[in-house]
């Protein structure tokens, strides 16, 4: 009809997360609006001036409160190369889930929407992936060549916890949570559904589960500034983490790893070995746990009652600890025992951590300082005498034929 306007019919919706992809970048996001915007731009201008791969930066909202998904879906909308995904609950770990396990990518990766770490360290992240000579990799703050601009409290936290998970899980990365990792798309369907976190402790177990399987992990150093608006809640964190340590410590996934050993005929000196890595990883954590204690009782009950009263608590967190360990070891363990095994270890350590603080009075004027060395030195003899315990009491070896009998029945 005469000045009727014809419409030309709208081109379908290009799905970009369908289209033929090198990478997918995931950022996960939560209450991000004021800063979202500025970021995914200059993430985008560095890839499209500086990376010589297909990439998609994907950011993923965490049931945002402040208009955050609204900004991601115009950035979506105006910039090819961006796209938006929207999660009805919080967690970082349920985020990259979510956005790996529906990608197509031969390669998904993460970084954290501060940028704290530099972008230059992408293409030696993602390069040995995409040729196939690695399954992942993480960037680490804690590797020599690394840069980092950050405060000693988070200092102190970050390599405190990657020595933990040394002794306790015998992790052989050096920084479990930096926030800038990448893994082949195989090898992130392989791991996805042998992990269960869904928040913060996802990245350490990511890795460990990956270390126990055998992937390839590699390693690239990075330069990273600390980004003083971080949301990390610090103390919530870090106990979600110790409950996700504790877990991996006996869970399917250790269980697996354990049956794997014995069909490989590995040797009783092994299994030793291994229950003294588990001991330290106990030990680390009671450590800390008692000097923290001494310093805050000291004052209302004196050094000698602070001593007592901290090693009865962590005498009884160590043996409840391997007792649940033991039920799962190579060994046999002897219920029953533990009460007095208990008393007996505390006995021990009490006698030598009050026999070194009462020889430290005597030699040098008596401080907080003079005192915790005392009992920490004494605490390391007494911790020689309690594995020697343990092992003997709880984690008795099974006989090298009763070993090879169960191992050729299963």
């Amino acid at each position: 009809m005469p000045g009727m306007t014809v419409l030309a019919p709208r081109a379908p919706a290009i799905d970009r997360r369908r289209v033929p992809l090198d990478v997918e970048i995931v950022i996960p996001v939560y209450n991000e609006a004021p800063h979202l915007a500025q970021r995914v731009r200059q993430l985008r201008a560095f890839l499209d001036e500086s990376f010589p791969f297909r990439t998609l930066v994907t950011v993923v909202d965490n049931a945002s409160t402040d208009g955050t998904f609204e900004v991601a879906t115009e950035l979506a909308a105006s910039m090819s190369g961006v796209a938006a995904l929207h999660l009805p609950r919080k967690g970082r770990g349920h985020a990259l889930r979510s956005a790996w396990s529906t990608s197509t990518a031969p390669v998904v990766a993460y970084m954290d929407v501060d940028l704290s770490t530099s972008l230059s360290a992408l293409l030696p992240l993602v390069a040995p992936l995409l040729s196939g000579h690695g399954d992942v990799a993480i960037g680490t703050r804690l590797a020599r060549g690394a840069h980092v601009v950050r405060g000693p409290k988070r200092e102190l936290i970050s390599r405190s916890y990657n020595l933990l998970l040394k002794f306790s899980l015998r992790g052989r990365f050096s920084d479990a949570q930096c926030g800038f990792k990448a893994l082949r798309l195989d090898a992130a369907r392989q791991l996805l559904p042998l992990v269960e976190d869904e928040e913060w402790f996802f990245d350490t177990e990511l890795l460990v589960t990956a270390q126990r399987l055998g992937l390839r992990i590699s390693e690239v150093p990075v330069d990273w500034v600390d980004d003083p608006d971080s949301r990390v809640q610090i103390v919530h964190t870090a106990l979600s983490d110790l409950r996700g340590v504790w877990r991996m410590s006996h869970g399917p996934c250790r269980q697996l790893t354990r049956r794997t050993r014995s069909l490989t005929g590995v040797g009783l000196g092994q299994v030793a070995s291994d229950q003294l890595l588990r001991f330290a990883g106990v030990g680390v954590i009671s450590t800390l746990s008692y000097l923290f204690l001494v310093v805050a009782w000291r004052p209302l009950v004196g050094i000698l009652g602070a001593n007592a009263l901290a090693l009865a608590m962590c005498t009884l967190f160590n043996t409840t600890v391997h007792k649940e360990l033991s039920r799962g070891s190579n060994g046999q363990p002897r219920r029953g025992r533990f009460l007095v095994i208990a008393v007996g270890l505390f006995t021990i350590s009490l006698s030598l951590t009050t026999m070194a603080l009462l020889a430290a009075r005597l030699v040098l004027p008596s401080t907080l300082l003079v005192e915790l060395c005392a009992v920490t030195v004494a605490n390391g003899v007494a911790a020689v005498l309690r594995f020697a315990g343990l092992r003997a009491w709880v984690f008795r070896p099974a006989s090298a034929s009763l070993d090879h009998a169960r191992a050729g029945s299963s």
